[in-house]
């Protein structure tokens, strides 16, 4: 329910309690009149270093999931965004659709998934042939490729930056996300795109697409965009990729 300084949308935003990028990101886009209220799920043991850690932070995320939804519904949000990717990428195009038909039913409201916002964006930009990078295990980069190949998509590559826990996320720094994004790119790859949310990445993947080219598409800017456009809302936005600017 919109609301004095949200008189145009009010998005709930869920994100681990790790997390310091995905609030800052919405916040700095300073769309007029759209206001965020965030749940956080809570993490107690962030180490995500091999693919068993990472798979005791996603029990993390599953266990405290429907309490952060519990919160942010007392705000009356108009929207749910998830602001954290790994959990809707797993199980593919179909586990991406049973966790929104869940989370729907579960809130009443629309939802705006990394997963789903992803397949959007390069759709709306027609692009097929991608690279990807995360700073994740293996075991979940396997489940990102596997739901944009079921989206349709020919992944060319992804590389995992394997941070050793969901604050490092946050740390890894430009010059590092530039080496792994050249790794990645080349003639044949339409666009790169980045997952996980806690990765600052936005501000440089829109100077990376006038350098590239090419769409570079950071997940928080494809969300943001998913649940602007979802909601009726156009706003053109500067410094945040030829998505929210041109599309």
């Amino acid at each position: 329910m919109t609301n004095a300084v949200g008189p145009r949308a009010v998005f709930g935003v869920i994100v681990p309690s790790t997390n310091t990028v995905v609030e800052h990101d919405y916040w700095h886009a300073a769309v007029p009149g759209v206001a965020y209220r965030a749940g956080s799920m809570y993490i107690p043991d962030p180490r995500m270093g091999d693919d068993e850690d990472f798979q005791g932070l996603l029990g993390q995320i599953r266990a405290s999931i429907d309490t952060a939804v519990r919160d942010v519904l007392t705000a009356e949000p108009d929207r749910m965004v998830m602001g954290m990717s790994a959990e809707t990428f797993w199980g593919g195009a179909e586990g991406n659709a049973v966790f929104e038909a869940r989370l729907g039913a579960r809130t009443g409201l629309p939802v705006t998934t990394g997963a789903s916002s992803c397949r959007a964006a390069l759709r709306e930009l027609g692009c097929r042939r991608i690279s990807v990078f995360s700073p994740y295990q293996p075991i979940a980069d396997r489940e990102v490729g596997r739901f944009f190949t079921e989206a349709g998509f020919e992944v060319a590559a992804i590389t995992g930056l394997r941070c050793p826990t969901a604050m490092d996320i946050a740390r890894v720094d430009e010059e590092r996300l530039r080496t792994v994004v050249a790794e990645l790119d080349g003639p044949d790859v339409q666009a790169i795109v980045q997952v996980g949310t806690n990765l600052s990445f936005v501000a440089q993947a829109d100077r990376l697409e006038a350098e590239l080219g090419k769409p570079v598409i950071a997940i928080n800017a494809a969300t943001l965009w998913h649940a602007l456009r979802e909601h009726g809302l156009g706003d053109r936005l500067e410094g945040m990729g030829q998505l929210l600017r041109n599309h």
